[in-house]
């Protein structure tokens, strides 16, 4: 190899290095006045520290949307897929065949290949069910999804009441009671642990059980599994009546000041939570000059009329009014 092919070689290296220097250098050093570059992680973007030139914005995270505060913790969070979840028996681990006979492309699939789809199906089906405790699950977890949405809980709420049935799943509480009764229970005390009550009369419309089943696999399952529930506040159910009988602001605040000032005077002690609340948020309207009937009170609450009567008297004795103009 003859001197200059290859002073001619060194030459063309030392020009690609000197040309990635220089575009490294410029990715670090702002066009306008030559200051260092910082990148802002919470707004994503790249600023210069001297004059304050936003460079680039709109940066893409790659890092995981999780916080990990020790090693153990960063290789259980670790993962590839969608997040797990207990509102599915088998965490979401598996595979779902979908419904569509269409083939990636969006076309239809012919005779053939829609019958090895259903056979596929129907096996797929078969394995994500082994055995009767994981098909117990699935149709339990199926009840809670149900009633979560019926009662208009948030996912967090349900996730909680999955875990409660899970516990009492493993705890081989369910012999002798039913799928639904230990599914009502688990699903309406995650939703007073939560902060977010349901009455006894609104979860058992929503279930396919009795009352009276109803509150005895209750209390069995929050003794045995130990449940840390603290007795309902009436306040906790102001908003969700408010909501749906269409109260104002004023009035919605007037009904937690008549709960508070009854608190107060203890009046609440061995009341219904759900009747004190039902009897604020008819009095407060009345109080703010606005129009309600004990009918439509009582409709929304499930509390008897008559039980909204013998509250709003005690409501109004306790705030110092003897009736409501």
């Amino acid at each position: 190899m003859s001197e200059t092919h290859i002073r001619t070689n060194d030459e063309q290296i030392q020009a690609t290095t000197s040309e990635t220097e220089d575009a490294e250098y410029e990715e670090t050093v702002c066009p306008e006045c030559g200051g260092s570059l910082v990148t802002d992680e919470v707004h994503g973007e790249t600023v210069c520290e001297a004059c304050g030139l936003v460079v680039d914005e709109e940066s893409i995270d790659h890092g995981p949307e999780w916080r990990a505060f020790n090693p153990q913790e960063k290789d259980e969070k670790s993962r590839v897929g969608a997040p797990t979840t207990n509102l599915m028996h088998d965490k979401g681990l598996s595979t779902n065949i979908g419904w569509q006979d269409k083939d990636a492309y969006g076309n239809s699939l012919n005779a053939s290949q829609r019958q090895k789809m259903q056979r596929l199906r129907t096996w797929n089906e078969r394995f994500r069910t082994r055995d009767s405790q994981e098909r117990n699950l699935k149709q339990a977890l199926g009840e809670i999804e149900r009633m979560g949405s019926a009662l208009g809980l948030s996912e967090s709420v349900r996730e909680t009441a999955s875990v409660i049935y899970r516990r009492a799943l493993d705890e081989d509480l369910l012999p002798g009671r039913s799928i639904e009764g230990v599914a009502s229970s688990a699903i309406y005390g995650a939703a007073r642990q939560a902060g977010t009550p349901r009455s006894i009369d609104t979860v058992v419309n929503v279930s396919r059980i009795d009352e009276m089943e109803f509150k005895r696999t209750y209390r069995y399952i929050v003794r045995e599994l130990e449940l840390e529930i603290e007795p309902a506040d009436p306040e906790s159910y102001v908003a969700q009546f408010a909501s749906e009988l269409d109260l104002s602001d004023e009035a919605e605040r007037r009904a937690h000041e008549l709960l508070e000032t009854g608190k107060e005077q203890l009046i609440h002690i061995g009341k219904s939570p759900v009747g004190l609340a039902a009897a604020a948020v008819y009095a407060a309207p009345l109080l703010t000059n606005e129009q309600i009937t004990q009918n439509e009170v009582s409709e929304v609450t499930d509390i008897s009329e008559v039980t909204i009567r013998n509250r709003y008297q005690e409501l109004l004795d306790a705030d110092g009014q003897t009736q409501a103009p």
